[in-house]
């Protein structure tokens, strides 16, 4: 977690709770109480009223409040419908943000817009994403990020059995499945992995550097040719 947004967890901690702990703000945001000290310490300075002292528990007093959010609602409805879609359907990393997210968006919206996140009517019905598929969404989101070229062995359209090294790209959900752009050496060309087919992978140590004509844009060019 960036710094930033832990000092905005530890103002939303406050502003829940009349009296906190440094060891249940360290709990909540799984740092030390050493962290959630200097933390404290950093936004006194910063001019937000908190009054307390180590060992006793803080309380933020009242008045202080961020800067309202404004957004339309259909803005709104959008934000709440992308978050219960992630929740039900991405990894718990995601998941976990997503909702975090619609949270610091909600204690920053004025009143007479808040009514209108907490009663959209709009849902994602939470299914089960199996638990190999969770864990491949994860780990691919982390190679894709740090260009990861990555071992997959993968069960194809047949059912055969099969091994390969691919540069992850990109992850697209497709509203009841999730599959893997990505450049597969063995084909020296683009191709499109389901989640639920990977049967194991493995992250290789080495790093790919994006090449001309393998990369993602280069792939979305292709597919507007086609279209």
């Amino acid at each position: 977690m960036r710094r930033a947004d832990r000092l905005f967890q530890v103002i939303q901690l406050l502003r829940r709770r009349h009296v906190i702990t440094a060891a249940v703000i360290a709990q909540e945001l799984e740092v030390s109480e050493r962290t959630v000290y200097r933390d404290i310490a950093d936004l006194i300075r910063s001019g937000v009223p908190i009054a307390g002292e180590a060992g006793v528990g803080y309380t933020l007093r009242r008045g202080f409040d961020l800067p309202p959010l404004m957004f339309t609602e259909e803005e709104i409805e959008a934000l709440v419908l992308g978050t219960r879609v992630v929740s039900s359907w991405a990894d718990e990393g995601l998941a976990k943000a997503a909702e975090s997210a619609l949270a610091r968006i909600e204690a920053a919206l004025p009143d007479s817009l808040k009514a209108r996140l907490t009663g959209s009517r709009l849902f994602a019905p939470s299914f089960h994403v199996p638990q190999h598929v969770a864990a491949a969404l994860s780990d691919l989101r982390r190679a894709i990020d740090d260009r990861r070229p990555t071992r997959l062995d993968y069960v194809d359209n047949d059912g055969a059995r099969t091994e390969r090294v691919v540069r992850p790209l990109g992850l697209f959900f497709w509203g009841n499945r999730w599959t893997l752009t990505a450049w597969c050496e063995l084909r020296d060309d683009f191709r499109d992995f389901r989640l639920d087919r990977i049967q194991g992978m493995t992250m290789l140590e080495e790093r790919f550097e994006p090449e001309p004509g393998k990369t993602i844009e280069d792939f979305f060019a292709r597919w507007e040719e086609h279209e």
